[in-house]
């Protein structure tokens, strides 16, 4: 997802009209209105204003923002499951309610929570320095996340909301501790707006698979690498190159640094390109770790969630053939949890595969090791607990 260009916001605080940038990056458009609170407001004052559209500006102690944050969601979260109870009494069809039919219900609720709860502010000035009580020093995460602030002139201060400012400091200590990856040995340093390898079960499909048959160095291409990790591994695997793409700007950058990072940069391409690299070459292995689910991402890391109609995927299987070396093979890693979901049918993928003049050569799975696939609380725990991870391995059929 390409960074986001700024925007301004106004308001009027203390009878002066104010201005700063807005750059969220979930898109989320301006508020309407914008009304400067602090430590004295109430929760329940606060979630109808919130609910109503309105920004509420913080200007009181940094943590008690976070109380009013997690009062905000806890009244949304009971709500939501008086809201839940009491459709559960509503009488249904035979079938009962249809597990997709949970699965956007969940989403919308989620949504719908992160916007109320996106209502609450936080200024940062121009060197995204905080000027609030207790606040800690996020000019370090923040410069990570949204580059390096102006150097000259006045400069500009911004806004961004408390949720999202919290998820810069997390993914800023993510970045500098990294991630164990035991394929590796070693640890992978996500960037900010990059989806991390926390789920590590596709990473041990991707160690523990033979290369094709016939093929000892291969010339692999990574499509969507993120942070670069599986491009990292194969060429650890002793892949003669890799070839890794992304979409996400800021997840090329990653994807370099972390080769560099691993001693692979001599043999780890990394490009900017929507899925294909843009030399004309075919591969002996073509992996590719799609979005899993159907539907519309809201940031730069719910691209790496969800995939409008399954655009990624699909075009993936319908282009691999014309990419693949006589005897290469597309490594494809997709869970089944839209099939259990009731968003795709194994028919339907199967049929698309046979359709892109392709053949399975083989098919390795494993578990998931996620804590949601053990959370019972979870509203979708009925499929997660049945969820399966998958390499498809792919070659194209001959004639």
């Amino acid at each position: 997802m390409p960074e986001r260009l700024m925007t301004a916001i106004t308001w009027s605080e203390g009878g002066t009209r104010r201005r700063a940038g807005w750059r969220p990056e979930n898109g989320a458009k301006p508020p309407r209105d914008i009304v400067v609170i602090d430590d004295d407001i109430a929760a329940d004052s606060a979630l109808r204003m919130a609910r109503a559209g309105t920004g509420l500006l913080w200007r009181g102690d940094f943590h008690n923002a976070r109380q009013l944050m997690r009062a905000l969601d806890r009244r949304l979260e009971k709500q939501a499951s008086r809201k839940a109870s009491k459709s559960s009494k509503t009488p249904k069809s035979s079938r009962g309610v249809e597990t997709g039919d949970l699965f956007h219900a969940n989403r919308l609720a989620r949504s719908q929570r992160a916007a109320v709860l996106g209502k609450i502010l936080i200024e940062l000035e121009p060197d995204y320095a905080v000027g609030l009580r207790r606040a800690p020093d996020v000019r370090e995460a923040c410069a990570h996340a949204y580059g390096t602030p102006a150097s000259e002139g006045p400069g500009e201060s911004t806004l961004v909301s408390l949720p999202e400012l919290l998820g810069v400091i997390s993914a800023f200590e993510w970045h500098r501790t990294g991630i164990e990856v035991a394929a590796l040995g070693e640890r992978i340093h996500p960037a900010y707006g990059v989806f991390a390898p926390t789920r590590d079960e596709y990473i041990d499909l991707v160690a523990d698979a033979a290369w094709p048959e016939g093929v000892d160095r291969p010339l692999a291409f990574d499509l969507g690498t993120g942070t670069g990790v599986l491009a990292v591994l194969m060429a650890r695997r002793g892949a003669r190159e890799v070839v890794a793409t992304d979409i996400n700007p800021r997840a090329v950058r990653c994807a370099i640094d972390n080769a560099d990072r691993l001693g692979v940069a001599d043999r780890v391409r990394v490009e900017e390109a929507d899925l294909w690299p843009a030399a004309p070459e075919r591969a002996d292995v073509v992996v590719c770790n799609p979005p899993w689910i159907p539907g519309r991402p809201t940031s730069a890391l719910e691209q790496g969630i969800y995939d409008p109609k399954s655009d990624v995927l699909h075009r993936y299987l319908g282009e691999l053939a014309r990419h693949l070396t006589p005897n290469g093979e597309g490594w494809l890693i997709l869970s089944d949890l839209a099939e259990l979901l009731g968003l795709r049918t194994r028919e339907e993928f199967l049929q698309r595969i046979a359709d892109a003049g392709l053949t399975v050569a083989g098919i390795h799975e494993t578990t998931p090791r996620h804590p949601r696939a053990t959370d019972e609380a979870d509203p979708l725990h009925a499929a997660r607990a049945r969820e399966r991870t998958m390499l498809w391995r792919l070659a194209a059929r001959r004639s």
